[in-house]
């Protein structure tokens, strides 16, 4: 416990105090987000707003994790160190995108092909030594290995993992958008991640995770990193995170989701980034088929800001909608555990019911 109070507080601190030190060297640098020129007029007022700040929340939870580890008692592990390295190299690929778009002063960075194929060397990186090296089970999973009990083969698990993590380094990707939307929203992600992998390093007999306090650690860090910067993000913004910051935020959702053996919870504790990526697919979808569009704009943050709805307004209530199904993740987490000695939590009926 002592070692994610650590974490979480250091990360805090260096995320807090170094966004705060960011901030004017990159306005004195000129280095400001192009606005999109068909997003809400709303949002015109914050082209030149400082960006890339995501490279803080990095800095600032490997900072924590780092620091945690100079206890005796906490010992660094593959498993953590495997995630660290996906998270770094994921805001290195956003980093790219980032400078692309400020450099060229335009709202689009890496085309398309390049960032797929940054991503994917990221993606596929952390799959191959998260099964080889840091030994985990190749298991498609909702609260631990043996539930639903899907397990495949270790190629198959890479080009899953590496699917899963492309997927929500995207999505999160999709959901920054709004002051403080994906920042506010990972944090309370990623306490829910802590709580998990605390509960697991603590009940080793009910769980085939070796390394969940490493992870834990690593969930408190970028809790604690992504609050410090949220500081600053707050709406009205004084800096942006960027690519950088999304795409490892996204990562390391994924990441702590495979290797906690948790899967298919995270649709659930990630359900905002979900009901983003959706709206997206939906809009292009209806419009490519029928012509017409489903919402004004998406993603839907855009379409309640163009409906009336102030952007604090939004913001408050998808934090809202995200706190409930992160609420619901846990839930599901506790009630499989405390039905162990039953076993019914296994029955798939019962797990269709619970989610």
């Amino acid at each position: 416990m002592i070692a994610l109070l650590i974490a979480a507080g250091v990360s805090m601190g260096v995320s807090l105090i170094g966004t705060r030190a960011l901030v004017p060297w990159l306005r004195d640098r000129g280095v400001g987000q192009p606005i999109r020129l068909d997003g809400p007029e709303g949002h015109y007022i914050k082209a030149g707003t400082p960006t890339m700040g995501g490279g803080v929340i990095v800095v600032g939870a490997v900072a924590g994790y780092l620091v945690s580890h100079l206890r005796a008692e906490t010992i660094v592990t593959r498993s953590g160190i495997v995630l660290l390295l996906a998270i770094v190299a994921a805001s290195a690929v956003g980093l790219v995108d980032d400078w692309i778009k400020v450099s060229r002063e335009r709202n689009l960075g890496l085309n398309k092909s390049a960032k797929i194929v940054g991503l994917l060397g990221v993606a596929i990186g952390f799959a191959i030594l998260a099964m080889y090296w840091a030994q985990t089970s190749p298991v498609i999973a909702l609260t631990r290995a043996d539930l639903p009990g899907i397990t495949l083969g270790k190629v198959a698990w890479v080009i899953w993992a590496a699917v899963l993590v492309i997927a929500t380094a995207n999505a999160v990707n999709l959901t920054d958008g709004l002051d403080g939307l994906a920042s506010g929203s990972a944090a309370i992600g990623f306490s829910a991640f802590v709580i998990i992998g605390y509960w697991i390093f603590r009940h080793p007999a009910s769980y085939d995770v070796s390394h969940a306090l490493d992870l834990a650690i690593v969930a408190a860090a970028m809790t604690g990193a992504c609050i410090g910067f949220l500081w600053w993000n707050a709406p009205p913004a004084r800096i942006f995170m960027g690519d950088t910051g999304s795409l490892a935020i996204g990562t390391a959702f994924a990441g702590l989701a495979l290797l906690l053996e948790t899967h298919l919870l995270l649709p659930i504790i990630g359900a905002l980034y979900v009901l983003e990526t959706l709206s997206v697919i939906l809009q292009v979808g209806s419009y490519r088929i029928f012509g017409r569009r489903v919402f004004r704009m998406a993603p839907i943050h855009h379409h309640f800001e163009l409906v009336g709805w102030p952007e604090t307004t939004v913001l408050i209530r998808m934090w809202i909608i995200n706190g409930i199904c992160v609420a619901f993740a846990l839930g599901a987490f506790y009630a499989d555990f405390i039905g162990l000695d039953t076993s019914a939590i296994a029955n798939p009926l019962v797990v269709g019911a619970l989610l």
